[in-house]
This record gives C-alpha cells, sequence and structure tokens, in this order.
C-alpha cells in the first residue's frame, strides 16, 4: 500500500512525536532556479545591482530562513542546526542555489533545506525585480522553479 501520513490520524493534524528516537547525523540538501535575463546576471556577476551585492543577500535571507522553519511550516519541529550552507552557480540566464543544512537530532532537516533554498532564490527575485520588468510592468522571462532535494543522510552515531 505504502506509507502512512504521520502528521494526520482519526483525530486531526498532531505534531509527529519524536521523543523516542535517538539522535542520528543529518543532512540534507535541496536546490532550485531563477531564470532571468542574461543581461540581469551579468549585473548581479558584475555588482552592478542598485540594491547591493545579491549573492550575499539571497545567503543571508536563505540562512535565516533555514532557521524559522519551524514558524512558516507549523508541524516542523525546532531542530538545533549544526551548519547551513547556501552556494550559487550561475547559467547564462538562470542562477541555480543550493542549500545544505546539517543537524544531529532525532528527525530531518529536508524542509530547512528546500525552505532556505526558497527564499534565496526568492530574495534575488526581490533584487532584481526592477531590471527584469519589462515596459508593462510584467516579468516575462522570470521565474523559479525545480525545487527539490537532492540528498537526504541520516548516520547513526559511530
Amino acid at each position: 500500500m505504502g506509507r502512512e501520513l504521520t502528521h494526520v490520524d482519526e483525530k486531526g493534524v498532531k505534531m509527529v512525536e519524536v521523543g523516542h528516537k535517538g539522535e542520528v547525523f543529518r543532512k540534507a540538501v535541496a536546490k532550485g532556479r531563477i531564470k532571468l535575463k542574461p543581461e540581469t546576471i551579468e549585473l548581479i556577476k558584475a555588482g552592478k545591482t542598485k540594491k547591493g551585492n545579491v549573492i550575499a543577500a539571497a545567503q543571508i535571507a536563505g540562512i535565516l530562513a533555514v532557521k524559522r522553519t519551524p514558524e512558516l511550516i507549523p508541524l516542523c519541529h525546532p531542530i538545533p542546526l549544526t551548519g547551513v550552507d547556501i552556494s550559487f552557480e550561475f547559467g547564462d540566464d538562470y542562477i541555480e542555489a543550493t542549500c545544505e543544512v546539517r543537524a544531529t537530532y532525532k528527525t530531518g532537516v529536508e524542509m530547512e533545506a528546500l525552505t532556505g533554498v526558497s527564499v534565496a532564490l526568492l530574495t534575488i527575485w526581490d533584487m532584481v525585480k526592477a531590471v527584469e520588468k519589462d515596459e508593462r510592468g510584467q516579468y516575462p522571462v522570470t521565474r523559479i522553479e525545480g525545487i527539490h532535494v537532492v540528498e537526504k543522510v541520516k548516520e547513526p552515531p559511530s
């Protein structure tokens, strides 16, 4: 049949009990892309956007989002994080963001990684929206796509 839903039962919605689980090393990596005009990519690379350093702002925003995931997604546990890294790769018409989150805890960190990459990409959009608009105020090229978990690690203590 498949796995049962863990956050819903006959009584309604619940936060899953993890108190009985042991703490293990957890890591999750998520990726996503923002499509932009090639000239916008060049402005970002050259550090010539009016709002400042787009990549630094996106990294900070993504890290803050990771730390606040349980405030945004109601059934996520607050997790004592041990590390967060957000990096970017440039294509001709896109920027790919990668968010890696690490913790030693009782539950995984994939929601944190997905939240971090999402907010990093949203921050890029916010910082370049003025140059991405067309004459009608629309965004014909700009889009965020492909946000997904690319790696999930659960290692028992050694």
